[in-house]
């Protein structure tokens, strides 16, 4: 167990997101909250609409504790309905804006929404789906395009407009810290994905740990592309921003050539993104607004110690990594930008939290070794409420009194905590243990090399095979006895890759993580290179 060396404040811990904006917005009313695109959205602004959206649902019979699902990308009435659904105490569904057929049906279901507020798109994925959906009585449309459309008996078809005008405000609803915010669904790349529930208090504990990280103040912008669906923007940025009284910029879209002149644009001075963002900001052409932004530090991760400081001496800010979670428990462990601070790890425990590092038998290992990070909350609202409807799947989670995050790291002896890998993503070989995550990152240097994935691969025998899966910079070639001595120079033996895969691009989700369930889906087929076959053969414990 670390030793803890910093501490986060517990005091907006109480409060539920409904009265904080109400409090902001009695404080300082024209101040902006949101920016999405062209919009601005005071507090005061947000205050009102949010009593506005509370009657227009209620008038509707969607009352506290009903389920509302959000489909749509980033625009600004879904920062409304954020604050509008957690004023009235309705449970907020937000399910990527990409999902259509079993996929987006399955979640419509297994949440029971008794709404949808979508976009055109969205609509025409769900509306051959409504038949299927009877706790589905209300279609909220954010456009015009269909509003004639044919839907069941059962569906009331409405527009957005009507919603925010359609009745007298009335009072708040009772919401407390322990009431659901939001049921958001995990990527579901191991089966069907679980429904997270999340508390009023879990968000602005969140909120609070993002806030102390950073250092942010009321007079920060904090600036983020990534989706308003994911638990990134909508607690790390947004619920964030409400704990300081701080502003939150979220661009409809992310677009690495003119992101951080947006950033310039809107003032930011804290930004936002997960490891693919700074990848892609490192690979666009510098530009005049590279050093001539406003931010002073940018949250970015998982990065490499040499990734951190190439994008800090490119853009003159400090690029942060030192935090690990999941929307189960964001800030598992986090380093204050002020230290203490080691840039190879993810940082410390969280202060509220037990963190361990377990083997396969709940024992806990040695400083230094490998196994799975486990936690379990010091706080009411360190962490999430289980699973939606799921008890087996929360029981599960929480073997041996600890929750899994499925993920592998070590602690050194100084408390620090380093990422290894996700344990359904470790490759075992020659009777060793393979990090996919270090694999990665050892071949990402290769100067042709774009981005690159390495998952196993199963060809008969009890153990796995190596297959990396490349992305070749425009223009680059590879020669397959040059790359393999590449691979022989910068892995250990039992982990230089049999197989090869050329891509153009690598699938990834809306938050730029890379599914490799996609990829281990794909065949052995002749355009995959095979260094067996080629006579390209590592010897068992060859030592360079």
């Amino acid at each position: 167990m670390s030793t803890q060396h910093f501490e986060l404040s517990s005091k907006l811990c109480d409060p539920v997101i409904g009265d904080l904006l109400r409090a902001r917005a009695g404080l300082h009313p024209d101040k902006r909250l949101i920016v999405c695109g062209d919009r601005t959205i005071t507090y005061a602004d947000m205050d009102d609409v949010a009593d506005r959206l509370t009657a227009g649902f209620s008038s509707r019979s969607i009352a506290t504790g009903d389920r509302v699902a959000l489909l749509a990308p980033n625009r600004p009435e879904m920062f409304e309905l954020y604050f509008g659904l957690a004023r009235l105490g309705a449970i907020q569904v937000p399910l990527n804006a990409f999902i259509k057929g079993e996929f987006l049906r399955y979640q419509l279901a297994d949440s029971g929404a008794s709404a949808l507020v979508t976009d055109a798109p969205g609509f025409k994925a769900a509306l051959p789906l409504l038949s299927e959906l009877p706790d589905l009585r209300l279609v909220v449309l954010l456009d015009d395009d269909d509003l004639d459309a044919a839907v069941p008996a059962h569906v009331t078809l409405v527009r957005y407009e009507d919603v925010l005008a359609g009745a007298d405000v009335t009072g708040d609803a009772v919401v407390a810290p322990a009431s659901l915010m939001t049921i958001l669904y995990t990527s579901g790349t191991t089966g069907l994905p679980k429904g997270c529930m999340l508390t009023h208090g879990y968000y602005l504990r969140v909120g609070e740990l993002v806030a102390t990280a950073m250092e942010q103040t009321e007079d920060d912008v904090l600036f983020t592309a990534l989706p308003v669906f994911h638990a990134f923007t909508q607690m790390m940025v947004v619920a964030a921003a409400l704990t300081r009284g701080s502003t939150a910029a979220v661009e409809p879209a992310f677009h690495p050539t003119t992101f951080v002149e947006r950033a310039f644009e809107v003032g930011a001075t804290l930004g936002y993104g997960v490891g693919t963002t700074g990848v892609l900001l490192l690979a666009s052409p510098p530009g005049e607004f590279d050093r001539r932004h406003h931010m002073r530090a940018f949250m970015l991760g998982p990065f490499s110690p040499e990734q951190q400081d190439e994008f800090s001496e490119r853009y003159g800010l400090d690029c942060y990594a030192e935090i690990f979670g999941q929307t189960e428990c964001v800030g598992v462990s986090w380093s204050p930008v002020k230290g203490p601070r080691n840039h190879a790890s993810v940082g410390l425990a969280g202060p509220d939290l037990e963190v361990v590092v377990l083997d396969d038998d709940g024992e806990e290992v040695p400083r230094g070794h490998v196994g799975e990070i486990c936690l379990r909350p010091r706080h009411r609202y360190a962490m999430f409420d289980g699973y939606w409807r799921k008890p087996e799947a929360t029981l599960e989670a929480m073997k041996f009194l600890w929750y899994h995050t499925g993920d592998y790291g070590r602690q050194d002896e100084d408390g620090f905590f380093a990422y290894v890998d996700r344990k359904k993503d470790a490759i075992r070989r020659r009777g060793e243990n393979i990090s996919s995550y270090e694999m990665e990152t050892a071949i990402a240097k290769h100067p042709a090399v774009r981005e690159v994935a390495a998952h196993a691969v199963k060809v008969g025998s009890l153990e796995d095979e190596v297959m990396v899966v490349i992305a070749l910079e425009p223009g680059a070639t590879v020669e397959p006895a040059e790359l393999h001595q590449f691979f022989r120079d910068h892995l250990p033996y039992y982990a230089v890759p049999r197989y090869v895969r050329f891509v153009d691009e690598l699938p990834r989700n809306a938050v730029m993580r890379v599914m490799k369930y996609h990829l281990r889906e794909l065949p052995l087929d002749d355009a995959v290179w095979d260094f067996n076959v080629m006579g390209h053969v590592v010897a068992r414990d060859e030592r360079r």
